[in-house]
């Protein structure tokens, strides 16, 4: 986007103040300061004040929280996945992000857990167990 001179080094400068302060950048963070910095700057302020200042929950817990909320909205799996890394830095383990992801399953049902589901588990390299034979076989069909 052209503008002033400087412009372009002052978006710059804020979309690597956002990857300092969040420990991630959305593509949506990155356009929005290419094209309205200072729409971005306003919502960003409120993140700010809601989510990166230090109040009563601690990162860790916020980052759980905003893995729970952004499955059961079933968010972009790119920002779900942010938030599990950032949540993994601060301190939760794999185990507790899933639990917090499992809350999705009563409010918010098995399609959303799934989504949450899928992208925690390529997030941390979770495996599963296959079944000893056929799992299309039934008893019946024996």
């Amino acid at each position: 986007m052209a503008g002033l001179p400087g412009e372009a080094d002052k978006r710059q400068a804020y979309v690597d103040d956002m990857v300092r302060r969040r420990g991630y950048v959305l593509d949506y963070h990155k356009v929005m300061a290419a094209q309205d910095l200072d729409v971005l700057r306003a919502a960003d302020g409120l993140v700010q004040a809601a989510y990166l200042a230090p109040r009563s929950l601690d990162r860790r817990t916020k980052e759980l929280l905003f893995v729970l909320s952004r499955t059961v909205l079933r968010a972009d799996r790119h920002h779900i996945a942010s938030h599990i890394r950032v949540a993994l830095q601060h301190g939760a383990t794999p185990r507790e992000v899933l639990e917090a992801i499992e809350i999705a399953l009563p409010e918010a049902g098995v399609v959303a857990f799934q989504h949450g589901f899928d992208v925690w588990r390529e997030a941390v390299g979770a495996e599963g167990i296959e079944p000893s034979g056929d799992p299309f076989t039934t008893k019946d069909e024996e």
